[in-house]
């Protein structure tokens, strides 16, 4: 199972994710975040962590300038961004290729149909729980709303989960479903990842 710790942005803490081995670290470009971040950390990342650049709504030209200044190996559209805007920025990655990845807001009354036309243009979905706004809302979804999605794009669950929730994901059951995208539900602070949370939780997900 993938794991997405998103919403980092100090470097100490950083570095002491790094050592839980993730599969991706997100970070977060939209300025109404408390998980905002203003200027890269100077650190090493390794290649086996891919590097997600969270955006909501922004250019084309915007999002191949954070690719190319921060040499991201992929990009979330956490927005209304259209299926003709994710294939447009797919055509136009330019010298600095990456993975795109649309984030969808879950609630009872999502049509999961909508999600077939952007499968040729994503490599993965994020489906997250139906806030006010943009962004996470630390809120559950009912997963079993997930059961009405058909589609071929695999995806990260998300909204909500917390250190309590291993058993629950380990019983979840979707062929699509490759792994979860983890945030405030493990935070001292906005941005501030709890370790001790994040290894006991990764070690009951993987036991």
């Amino acid at each position: 199972m993938k794991i997405k710790v998103c919403g980092m942005r100090n470097s100490e803490n950083i570095q002491e994710v790094i050592k839980l081995s993730p599969d991706y670290l997100g970070f977060i470009f939209y300025n109404k975040s408390k998980r905002h971040i203003t200027g890269f950390p100077e650190i090493i990342i390794p290649n086996s962590i891919k590097k997600v650049g969270v955006v909501v709504n922004e250019s084309i030209e915007t999002i191949r300038r954070y690719i190319k200044n921060y040499d991201l190996d992929a990009i979330q559209l956490h927005g209304n961004e259209s299926v003709a805007f994710c294939e447009k920025l797919q055509r136009n990655q330019g010298e600095n290729t990456f993975e795109i990845f649309k984030a969808f807001s879950i609630d009872e009354h999502f049509d999961f149909e909508k999600t077939k036309d952007y499968e040729p243009f994503c490599e993965l979905f994020i489906f997250d729980t139906k806030g006010k706004g943009y962004g996470g809302t630390g809120l559950k979804y009912d997963w079993n709303l997930l059961k009405k999605y058909k589609g071929e794009t695999p995806f990260l669950l998300s909204g909500g989960i917390g250190p309590n929730d291993a058993a629950s994901i380990k019983k979840f059951n979707n062929r699509q479903c490759i792994g979860v995208d983890l945030n405030s539900g493990f935070e001292d602070a906005p941005g501030l990842k709890n370790k001790e949370k994040l290894q006991s939780f990764l070690n009951e997900l993987k036991n």
